[in-house]
Parts: structure tokens; C-alpha cells; sequence
């Protein structure tokens, strides 16, 4: 499997796409992980079957078969390869790749990230990390405040003016989000009009979207630096969870500016929104378009800024889609990437399932209009 600057996987619930990612993050950061457990009080017991479960999250540490084989980078792992070793030098401990889990929003607790620690020992490791991570950035935050509510969104110098608005337009609709510090506990509050609603009281998709906004803060750096530390990998899970269609487009333009900013972002998704993404893509990079292509396709004031970020998108950008495809004896991964709509290969025809159901009602809606005119 080749990953491309910006990769999508699809398909149904349960075919693996989550333990495949998850697989990836303890691969890439594995010294980064058994540090991070054992600062945090962890102890495995030098058994690699221990550390898989605080891992992958209580009882499945089975997954990993006498039979499992793993390659990355023509490199073999098994269970072993994960446990800490002697010699490990400051650097191999730094983290290479942030993943964002679908369950972010189980993260915000009373309105503000929980600590790694708050959380049970059997939780999936990634969904600990990314809740501390949110947490670390913004308890700082908070501590440079003077006691008084801070605006944490929209705010300039943090994602650039064309991705704030859009991002404003599509979830917040000109709400805006404070840092409460007027009590004994930090929360965030979503100030509409003359009220000031805590967490639980937001939309369904704003509350979906707010661990991912802080995730967004953390990995867009507001100094003149691309990249967050060491971090080049970015895997989202999902990001379209509580979301209409156009503020799904909007975290799509944020997806842009990621890996225009040089990571490589891994994306699972059951929304066709994402797909329709990469299918303009292939042509958009096959037939000569240019800036002015995606500025039409995400109905966005054209910029110069973004004018200079999408052109270096599409010459120098790959984007690739793989289907996890169920079957009897397991899973098959198939590389869809042309999103050929006329290929033979109902996979590809059907985006991995995802534009099955439109065409159908194409299909019946044809048959009914053209029994209605003889």
C-alpha cells in the first residue's frame, strides 16, 4: 500500500480501518508510546502481549495473530518489535505522527480536554494522547490569560482569515468560543448573542468539531514554522461526524492547507463528501486546472494566499483512496484511486460503496420517468 501526501480509506463498519490506522501510529511512534505510558504510570510487565492491550484498548490484544505479518517500509514487526529498548536515543522518542480518533468528542469533559490519566486504563492509547495533547496546549493558554474570558475562536493568527471564515460560516455561524477562567474550573463556552452556552448545549456537530478545531491549533503553528516539532504523519478519523456537507468542505480546505504545509494526512471516512474531493482532484491535476478550479469548487473569495497554497497543491501533491473491502476470509484493501465511475471494477465504479446507493435511486428514478413518458 503507497500512501499519497493525502490518503483515504473507506468502508464499511468493522473491516479494519481503525486498527490499520492505529497499527500505522505504533509502528511510526512505538518509542514515543512506551515512553508516554510509562511517564504516565504505565508498566506492562516487559510482556509485549501487556503492552499491545494498554495499546489497542482492553482485550485486544488478540487481534495480533500467530499468524499476523507485518511489513512497513520493507521492514517485519511482530509483537516483540514494540517493547522498549536499551540505547534509544532522545530523538527516536519524539512524536512523527498525531492521530486524531473518532471518539475525540468523548475527550471534552464539563468543557475542557481530559487528562490522560482521567481516562480508563482499558481506552484506546490514541484516544488518551490526543485528549492530552489538547489539554497540554490548552491549559498553556490559558496560563498567558489575565483571569478574564479569552476568545479561542475565531482569533487571528490562528488558521489563515479564509479557512477561519469558512470554518465560522459552516458550524459556528458567527458564535464565537470562549475560555471561561471565572471559575475554579477551565471550560469553553460558545457565546451566541447575549448567552453564553456551556459545552453540552452546543449542536451535535459543533461539539463533534471542537477537539478537532484544538487539533487543528496545535499541528498549524501561529510562528512562521510549517509543521508542529517532528510530526509529519496526520491521521483523522472521521472528520465528517456531526456535520453538514458544506462545513464537511470546509475541514476539507483545512486538509489542504495540511498537507500543503508538508504532511502526510490519512484520512477514514464513510462520507462521499471527502471522496468527491479526491475524484475532482484526478482531474483537476490530469487536465491542466489551476487555483481557480478549487475556488470554484469550495465557493471561496479567491485570495492570494490561498491562490499560491492551491496551485502547490495540485502540481506537486498526490492523493490516493483504498477500499476495505469485507469479505469471507477477511478483508481485501484495493487501491481505488482512479474513482473510475464507468470502470468495470464495481469497487472503483462505486467508490468503495460510497455512490452505490445515489446510483441506484439514479437508476430507479430513470426507470420510472422513462415508463412515465411511453
Amino acid at each position: 500500500m503507497a500512501f499519497g501526501d493525502f490518503t483515504l480509506l473507506v468502508g464499511p463498519q468493522a473491516s479494519g480501518k481503525s486498527i490499520f490506522l492505529q497499527l500505522l501510529k505504533l509502528i511510526i511512534d512505538r518509542h514515543h508510546i512506551s515512553n508516554t505510558l510509562r511517564i504516565n504510570g504505565f508498566d506492562w510487565g516487559g510482556r509485549a502481549e501487556n503492552l499491545l492491550e494498554l495499546f489497542f484498548g482492553e482485550s485486544m490484544s488478540g487481534i495480533w495473530r500467530a499468524e499476523t505479518e507485518v511489513k512497513f517500509e520493507g521492514k517485519s514487526y511482530t509483537p516483540a518489535s514494540f517493547l522498549p529498548k536499551q540505547g534509544v536515543g532522545e530523538a527516536a522518542k519524539e512524536e512523527r505522527l498525531f492521530y486524531i480518533p473518532a471518539q475525540r468528542v468523548v475527550t471534552m469533559y464539563q468543557g475542557w480536554p481530559r487528562s490522560f490519566g482521567a481516562f480508563d486504563i482499558g481506552d484506546p492509547y490514541v484516544l488518551k494522547s490526543f485528549s492530552e495533547t489538547v489539554r497540554v496546549l490548552m491549559e498553556k493558554e490559558s496560563s498567558n490569560g489575565k483571569g478574564h474570558p479569552g476568545k479561542v475562536f475565531p482569533t487571528s493568527g490562528r488558521i489563515k482569515e479564509p479557512l477561519r471564515k469558512a470554518l465560522d460560516e459552516s458550524i459556528f455561524y458567527g458564535a464565537t468560543i470562549e475560555m471561561d477562567r471565572s471559575s475554579l474550573k477551565k471550560r469553553f463556552l460558545l457565546q451566541v448573542g447575549g448567552s453564553k452556552l456551556p459545552f453540552m448545549n452546543w449542536s451535535a456537530g459543533q461539539k463533534e468539531f471542537m477537539p478537532l478545531l484544538l487539533s487543528l491549533y496545535h499541528l498549524i503553528p501561529s510562528s512562521k514554522v510549517s509543521t508542529k516539532g517532528n510530526i509529519q504523519w496526520v491521521v483523522i478519523e472521521e472528520p465528517e461526524m456531526g456535520l453538514h456537507p458544506r462545513a464537511i468542505q470546509s475541514v476539507l480546505l483545512v486538509c489542504l492547507e495540511l498537507i500543503e504545509r508538508g504532511y502526510k494526512v490519512v484520512v477514514s471516512t464513510h462520507s462521499p463528501v471527502l471522496i468527491e474531493l479526491a475524484w475532482a482532484m484526478n482531474y483537476i491535476q490530469a487536465y491542466g486546472g489551476t487555483a481557480d478550479s478549487l475556488f470554484e469548487l469550495f465557493s471561496i473569495p479567491k485570495s492570494t494566499g490561498l491562490k499560491k497554497d492551491f496551485n502547490h497543491v495540485i502540481a506537486n501533491k498526490t492523493f490516493r483512496t483504498y477500499y476495505f473491502q469485507r469479505q469471507d476470509a477477511g478483508v481485501q484493501i484495493k487501491d481505488i484511486s482512479s474513482l473510475d465511475a464507468g470502470s468495470e471494477d464495481i469497487a472503483i465504479a462505486n467508490w468503495g460503496g460510497l455512490s452505490e446507493f445515489a446510483g441506484k435511486a439514479a437508476d430507479v428514478v430513470s426507470k420510472l420517468a422513462s415508463h412515465e413518458e411511453k
